[in-house]
């Protein structure tokens, strides 16, 4: 891990402090129990407990984490890793454009997701994300439930 952290020089655990600070104060994110566990220039991973109430029902008895959880994840850690982008993180202005999440398998657990910075331009950023959830029943490691893609407008130097 960059021992830098955008151009304020700030270490990356005081980033991930700063955005967690920001994730416990929105209503949302912070009744998901959103964690952000790492940050990195162009980099972060998040996570989301497994809980009851983010379940759907399933008629074989099976609970299955709603799909919606793991699309949040991507938004949000897209729209987190753009902002280790910008001069000032915290400061960062950005809208998502365009949202694309691919579902592979029912999450089960616990759900981590990991965003990189495809590209992070003038006034558009790109990037993929994968989420993961632990398979608690089965002792097997986490595996991939979902990928995505998402699109972002950047505005550097004005408000959005």
């Amino acid at each position: 891990m960059s021992e830098e952290f955008a151009a304020g020089g700030d270490s990356p655990a005081d980033a991930a402090a700063e955005m967690q600070a920001f994730v416990d104060r929105h209503g949302y994110l912070s009744w998901l129990g959103v964690t952000v566990e790492a940050v990195e220039p162009g980099r972060i991973v998040m996570s989301v407990p497994y809980e009851e109430k983010l379940v759907n029902p399933d008629p074989d008895g099976t609970p299955v984490v709603h799909g919606g959880i793991a699309a949040t994840l991507v938004d949000t850690a897209s729209g987190f890793a753009l902002r280790t982008t910008f001069e000032d993180p915290a400061e960062a202005a950005l809208t998502t454009t365009d949202l694309n999440v691919s579902y592979l398998r029912p999450a089960t657990g616990d759900l981590r997701a990991e965003a990189e910075v495809v590209r992070a331009g003038g006034s558009m950023g790109v990037t993929e994300v994968t989420v993961t959830s632990e398979r608690p029943d089965d002792g097997e490691e986490a595996t991939e439930v979902a990928v995505g893609r998402a699109s972002y407008r950047l505005f550097r130097g004005e408000t959005a």
